[in-house]
């Protein structure tokens, strides 16, 4: 049976493999949160691709998964290279702001983007934005907020952060667009921030259509590992194996609120403790 590595800093890349079960249920998904390690938006380059080489060596070596998904906006900016690098052979999939999407989107010209430090100011985010805007057949604007904090307040579980995270950051892009036209499209930059949509939606309004990346990388993993279409279910789709690099209650319960199929958790996370690996554990 195939197996496909899906890792992030915490919790947000459930949203991508939320995606990837909605469209290919046939497959073993093993699920890594490097929660010790989190949030990596802040972090050096180096650390998170000296993360991302970890990571991926282990689910390689204990896992044999046969392609590895980066569910992390921040580990696809800095590590994505290094891992295919020392990956040669396996499809390693990233994720990026949905740029283009927007683009193709957007009636006003003027788009948001809410993405962590360490995208905004990654040389991937910034070559991104200028191959879309040289593209745009029309007066194209992105107006980019890095959002410190937001991600750690997803991974918190604190509504009342995350609320007053967006407030905060919203206020500050729409007074960096001030003078634009009004901005219809906002770009999820983070796997994180799909957790947040009831707020950005409540504080943005009708308006504005908000675009996250899942959906396009879960068709672009079932391309890249040539997978056929999906053919009807006849058995119960295989368990997901949830593993934390820290402390698993914080997993157990976002895997429980926001995956859309409560059977699909195979063995839970646990903190590590004597006898494990360091900064690997889990329980059956």
């Amino acid at each position: 049976m195939t197996t496909i590595g899906v890792y992030d800093s915490g919790v947000g890349g459930l949203s991508v493999l939320r995606a990837l079960l909605a469209e290919i249920p046939e497959v073993r998904f093993v699920y890594v949160a490097d929660s010790a390690h989190a949030p990596y938006g802040a972090r050096p380059p180096a650390d998170v691709v000296d993360r991302a080489l970890h990571i991926g060596q282990r689910l390689r070596r204990e896992h044999a998964i046969d392609a590895l998904v980066v569910a992390c906006n921040t580990a696809t900016a800095h590590a994505i290279d290094a891992l295919r690098g020392q990956h040669p052979a396996l499809p390693v999939v990233g994720v990026e702001p949905a740029l283009k999407p927007a683009a193709a989107l957007t009636r006003t010209g003027h788009v948001g983007v809410l993405a962590t430090q360490g995208t905004v100011h990654s040389g991937r985010f910034r070559r991104l934005r200028v191959s879309v805007e040289a593209d745009a057949t029309r007066p194209l604007h992105f107006s980019v907020q890095a959002c410190e904090g937001l991600a750690d307040a997803i991974e918190r579980f604190d509504e009342t952060a995350v609320r007053q995270r967006c407030q905060h950051h919203l206020a500050a892009l729409y007074e960096a667009g001030k003078g634009l036209p009004a901005i219809d499209t906002l770009v999820l930059g983070c796997t994180h921030y799909p957790f947040a949509a009831d707020a950005l939606n409540d504080l943005c309004g009708p308006a504005v259509t908000l675009v996250e990346t899942g959906a396009p990388v879960a068709r672009r993993t079932r391309s890249v590992l040539s997978l056929g279409p999906l053919a009807c279910a006849t058995s119960a789709p295989p368990p997901v194996l949830l593993l934390s690099s820290g402390p698993g209650s914080g997993l157990v319960r976002a895997a429980e609120r926001w995956l859309d199929r409560s059977a699909v958790v195979g063995a839970w996370c646990a903190s590590p403790s004597a006898g494990q690996p360091a900064g690997w554990a889990m329980q059956t």
